[in-house]
């Protein structure tokens, strides 16, 4: 079963009636709207003017807030799967990577997998796209993750000596690896193999 966001965008994203809408609903009219275009048909749609029209926001908003389209569609991209991708706390940290690593998995190999590997074989000739990519999706997912580690290493639920930041490119890494380079199936059974497998070393 694959896991679809919610990227529907609003209807007439106008508000009726005089007076300009606040900041903030603009910002979302703006990223449901790149949102929907990006996950119908693709990243070569995301255009300020596309995106403008169909938010009923102007383009100069746009400019002002992202320097480039992909940069935009990059914020769309976390702003419909931010959810999906939230990293549980329950107190017992090896359900909670595995619980999070089967919903990437499902994600990425979804309605999201065109997606996610269309902006990283961007951000590979577009430096804006790549800066804003490190900056505002895989550093703060992996601080997240690390963050989360750190609370069950401090609990005595995963050994001291282990290095959180390599069991994080273990983890997920192997998964974009496979959703990079398709040769070997992605999906719940290799989250799962993967959990069981490193959890052998992680215990104290």
């Amino acid at each position: 079963m694959t896991t679809r966001p919610d990227v529907s965008a609003p209807a007439g994203a106008v508000r009726s009636g005089r007076g300009r809408r606040p900041a903030a609903e603009v910002r979302e009219s703006v990223l449901a709207a790149a949102s929907a275009l990006l996950f119908e048909s693709g990243l070569a749609a995301v255009t300020f003017e596309k995106v403008a029209a169909r938010a009923g926001a102007s383009k100069m908003t746009l400019y002002k807030w992202w320097p480039t389209p992909g940069s935009l569609a990059l914020d769309a991209y976390f702003h419909a799967v931010e959810g999906t991708l939230a990293f549980p706390d329950t107190g017992d940290v090896e359900a909670d990577v595995r619980t999070q690593l089967r919903a990437f998995v499902g994600l990425v190999t979804g309605d999201a997998s065109p997606v996610i590997t269309g902006l990283i074989g961007a951000a590979q000739s577009d430096s804006v796209l790549a800066v804003a990519f490190a900056e505002n999706y895989t550093r703060p997912r992996r601080l997240l993750a690390v963050e989360r580690l750190g609370r069950a290493q401090r609990a005595g639920e995963i050994r001291a000596d282990v290095d959180l930041e390599v069991v994080v490119d273990q983890l997920w890494g192997a998964c974009y690896h496979r959703l990079l380079l398709p040769d070997q199936p992605l999906n719940r059974a290799f989250a799962d193999a993967l959990v069981d497998t490193l959890w052998r070393g992680l215990r104290p």
